[in-house]
């Protein structure tokens, strides 16, 4: 198995890491209560997809 012969420097690693860091996901508002949820995704707040109840949420009374 071929081993490296010279050491990568610092710059030449931290070239290669320059796309690694992580994107915050883009988000929505959703159209019934207005909080922030991910598209195409059931609301976590209110538990409705597309204008109607999916899902029953303990935060409704």
């Amino acid at each position: 198995m071929p081993n490296p012969k010279h050491r990568h420097s610092k710059h030449r690693r931290d070239k290669r890491r320059a796309h690694d860091a992580l994107t915050v996901p883009g988000t929505s508002l959703c159209p019934s209560c207005g909080e922030r949820k991910l598209p195409h995704r059931v609301c976590p707040s209110c538990g409705s997809y597309r204008g109607r109840e999916v899902v029953e949420t303990g935060s409704q009374s």
